[in-house]
């Protein structure tokens, strides 16, 4: 294998299903995931987290809308932000605009990639 790896956009592979997203593997070595997340128009995803490793967005088109297990509210990433999400955070992505928004992910750690879980508790108040 040559020293370096060019990952075309056609040979990403689906990886890591969570309800209402679609992420997509460019590749993944010990301790580093990487791909590309894509949001539907209107569309949430369902409540997961990604055990204990660090993720690292960067939004290259459109909004994504992040909310956190046991905080009120939400927080817009756009495009041009970078998102830090850290290990073990319970959450959910949605995208509230009408075109799909595209991410680019990284993941450091050893963990499970992701983790889906059935819900996140009522936030504190």
């Amino acid at each position: 294998m040559p020293p370096i790896r060019i990952v075309h956009p056609d040979e990403l592979v689906e990886a890591d299903p969570t309800s209402g997203m679609l992420r997509e593997r460019a590749f993944e070595v010990p301790g580093l995931w990487t791909g590309r997340l894509t949001t539907a128009p209107r569309t949430m995803s369902g409540w997961h987290h990604h055990d204990s490793n660090e993720s690292g967005l960067y939004v290259v088109r459109g909004v994504l809308r992040f909310e956190c297990e046991g905080v009120e509210g939400y927080v817009d990433a756009q495009a041009g932000d970078f998102v830090h999400v850290p290990a073990r955070t319970v959450h959910r992505e949605s995208n509230p605009l009408d075109e799909p928004s595209l991410c680019l992910i990284s993941r450091a750690g050893f963990g499970v990639p992701t983790v889906n879980v059935d819900e996140a508790p009522a936030p504190h108040r």
